[in-house]
């Protein structure tokens, strides 16, 4: 395998799915990268065996959920139980996004989303049962997702790939 998996079609394919993966069918996005559907489908279906596609997960506005509170605790723990921390707060009530930084002392960022203050706190508190020291928190007040512009974009001097350099539009 070479050391880029991706060929122009499969980061064109992933761009559209970013950009809307419920409503782009295979066909849609066949129509968009001048290849059949059925080699779309494979095509996705591959990234998916691959582990490149993980899952499709809708955008949720929380505020309009009926949970208004929405905070990011910036947390500490050792690098060496980094991993095992980030299993065990996602398991706290209300979380619902725990990132591993790579390194230094604010190395666990955990998203929280509650109704109440004082479903906060409980969060704040079992977090701090787990081990995991509250270096400190924010309350959200809005955040603003894309998709990754970089799949779409075609590297200079590389020809869009063609169903020949693909293979068969059945594979």
């Amino acid at each position: 395998m070479n050391d880029d998996p991706l060929n122009n079609l499969d980061r064109r394919i992933l761009h559209l799915l970013q950009i809307d993966a419920r409503g782009a069918s295979d066909t849609d996005i066949a129509n968009e990268t001048d290849v059949t559907g059925t080699t779309i489908h494979n095509r996705i279906k591959g990234l998916e065996d691959q582990g490149i596609i993980t899952g499709y997960h809708p955008e949720i506005d929380y505020e309009k959920a009926g949970y208004p509170m929405q905070v990011l605790f910036i947390c500490s723990t050792d690098l060496s139980n980094r991993s095992e921390m980030a299993e065990k707060a996602l398991e706290v009530r209300g979380v619902v996004n725990v990132r591993q930084m790579l390194s230094g002392e604010e190395n666990l960022h955990v998203e929280v989303v509650a109704e109440s203050t004082s479903e906060i706190e409980e969060s704040t508190d079992q977090l701090d049962s787990l081990g995991l020291r509250i270096v400190s928190s924010n309350i959200l007040a809005e955040e603003h997702i894309q998709p990754w512009n970089h799949f779409h974009q075609e590297f200079a001097g590389e020809d869009a790939d063609t169903p020949d350099e693909i293979g068969s539009t059945d594979e």
